[in-house]
């Protein structure tokens, strides 16, 4: 099974040393090619870059570094994006442990065919995990048509995979992966089989959270105590598609709507500040009429072990840190 994934294990697997925190800026700054999606699913903000470096063989130019980076995009909770980087020695990475829950299939990518498994199986819904084979960029094929036996320098190979997300949204991230900063010389070879970029993820909302929930936070405009409430489950939010409706959404510009049926009303918010787990939101709810309140909230997404029917289980939980009404 999965034979179709299998890149030639090249010989050596050399240690990486050297590793460290880094910014999209500084990926610039690297002689090698790094990738980043001009997509992103609604939530998924950037929380880590890291650059590391290869070790040096003794055949090697000793004064020459050989990075590799790696990126991770999550929304704080269930969902994220990865993107990792190898020089040599790599083997199959689609592999999982419960292979008779997982489905393999085939997508279009910029770097032509990528084959990919996940899990649970089905087309559908949102994977616990989302892994591709290593794809190679332009500076490894060209090396390696010229010296099949030889040890790159500025080729690499690509690895991505995510977590709480569709297939489909995987695929527009895919799709969406271009080389980082002005690397006019290998954007036509990867680009020219993938579609037209969505709108980038920076113009959507950044949160993926029904702005109901910041309706239960706020109080009546007749009653004078806020926050009403201070701490939500999300993954109750998730699931409980009859109360937090997803039919009236709509995003306009910064601000994420849900708009009331039959009043004419509606609630938004916009990020106005998010750093890892951390979010700062302004808030906004009209009953249909002229009177629009707003209120500044700022909030942590953190895990909580609870008992669910006498069960452990761990949920992801809003909480709130700060709450102004404008």
């Amino acid at each position: 099974m999965l034979s179709c994934f299998v890149l030639s294990a090249l010989p050596f697997l050399w240690p990486t040393v050297l590793s460290s925190a880094a910014t999209l800026d500084d990926l610039k700054q690297l002689e090698i090619t790094c990738y980043v999606p001009s997509y992103l699913t609604r939530g998924l903000l950037l929380q880590n870059v890291e650059i590391t470096y290869d070790g040096i063989q003794e055949n090697e130019d000793q004064n020459h570094p050989l990075p590799l980076y790696s990126i991770q995009y999550g929304n704080g909770w269930n969902a994220t994006f990865t993107i990792e980087s190898a020089r040599e020695g790599v083997g199959d990475r689609n592999i999982m442990a419960a292979e008779e829950n997982a489905e393999e299939t085939e997508i279009k990518s910029p770097f032509g065919r990528m084959y990919l498994i996940y899990r649970p199986k089905g087309k559908d819904g949102r994977k616990d995990e989302i892994i591709t084979n290593w794809v190679s960029d332009p500076n490894m094929n060209g090396e390696k048509g010229k010296a099949p036996d030889s040890h790159p320098v500025l080729g690499r190979f690509h690895g991505f995979s995510a977590t709480g997300i569709t297939v489909t949204e995987f695929t527009k991230i895919i799709q969406s992966l271009h080389p980082i900063g002005n690397d006019k010389a290998h954007t036509p070879a990867l680009t020219a089989n993938a579609p037209a970029p969505e709108k980038p993820a920076a113009e959507k909302s950044a949160l993926k959270i029904h702005p109901k929930v910041f309706n239960m936070i706020d109080s009546w405009v007749s009653d004078a105590e806020s926050p009403v409430a201070t701490e939500i489950n999300l993954n109750a939010v998730e699931k409980n598609g009859n109360q937090f409706n997803e039919d009236g959404l709509k995003q306009d510009g910064d601000w994420l709507i849900y708009s009331l049926p039959d009043t004419g009303g509606f609630m938004r918010y916009r990020v106005l500040e998010a750093k890892g787990n951390h979010y700062k939101i302004e808030y906004q709810e009209n009953g249909g009429g002229t009177l629009t309140p707003a209120s500044t909230i700022e909030f942590d997404i953190e895990k909580r072990h609870i008992r669910l029917n006498g069960s452990p289980m761990t949920i992801h939980v809003l909480r709130v840190t700060s709450y102004n009404q404008k």
